[in-house]
């Protein structure tokens, strides 16, 4: 099974709530790279940034739950 790239992050917090949002939908997850970030200032640009990964298998799924993440919320003051 190949890993898939879902998100990119230079900050390993951003990349493990991402994660989490992923595990709590049922979507495995995995946090690549954060060793680096942590180690010593801008390890985290020279390897690419801070990645979470998700099985190929899952990875519509994944991007789909981000960006509607990213969707504004509907103003109920419009319906």
């Amino acid at each position: 099974m190949e890993l898939v790239t879902v998100f990119r992050s230079f900050s390993p917090a951003e990349a493990q709530l991402i994660r989490s949002r992923l595990d709590a939908a049922d979507i495995p997850a995995e946090v690549v790279n954060e060793l680096a970030a942590l180690s010593m200032d801008g390890y985290s640009m020279a390897t690419g940034g801070v990645l979470v990964q998700v099985p190929d298998t899952y990875a519509a799924e994944a991007k789909a739950l981000l960006d509607s993440a990213n969707d504004p919320p509907d103003d109920p003051a419009t319906e």
